[in-house]
């Protein structure tokens, strides 16, 4: 079995060299070690040194040579917008305050889809719409490329906990 045992970044080589691509939501990019199947059917050992995230864009090279492209897939998400009299960037932290994974896209934001969360959006007077599309979130300081929890001294909370 073909291995790729490293990552060539977006932007510094073209897709269209790619001999194969693996469409992966965003949990599914970050990996260190797994057999994939690309959409042309190549099946591979991804074997990478240490785990990662994958970005939409980054290369696959295989050790016998070739490159297989990443390509983000779509996931069910929330885009969210300041509504009259809301401000977006109250409710960035109200997201942040819940740990969620948010990708920030300047007059916008998106989430995963979540019911209770749509309704706390809502309720701050954010306009809402659910779409599908690629996820690519803010990977957090210490996160490089994913989301970190952070402990809080002995108080716990639930996912959507604390405000």
């Amino acid at each position: 079995m073909q291995r790729a045992t490293s990552v060539r970044a977006a932007g510094t080589w073209s897709p269209a060299e790619a001999c194969d691509a693996v469409r992966l939501d965003f949990d599914a990019r970050h990996r260190r070690r797994i057999v994939m199947k690309g959409e042309a059917g190549l099946e591979f050992l991804l074997d990478l040194p240490e785990a990662r995230a994958l970005s939409d864009g980054d290369g696959l090279v295989l050790e016998a040579g070739g490159t297989v492209a990443v390509v983000a897939a779509p996931e069910r998400l929330i885009e969210v917008r300041a509504g009259p009299g809301a401000d977006l960037l109250r409710i960035a932290w109200h997201l942040g305050n819940r740990h969620l994974p948010t990708q920030l896209l300047g007059d916008r934001l998106r989430i995963r889809e979540d019911h209770v969360i749509l309704e706390m959006l809502q309720k701050l007077g954010a306009r809402t719409e659910l779409i599908e599309a690629p996820f690519s979130p803010e990977g957090g300081a210490y996160g490089h490329g994913r989301t970190q929890g952070h402990g809080h001294g002995g108080h716990g909370h639930g996912r959507h906990g604390h405000d």
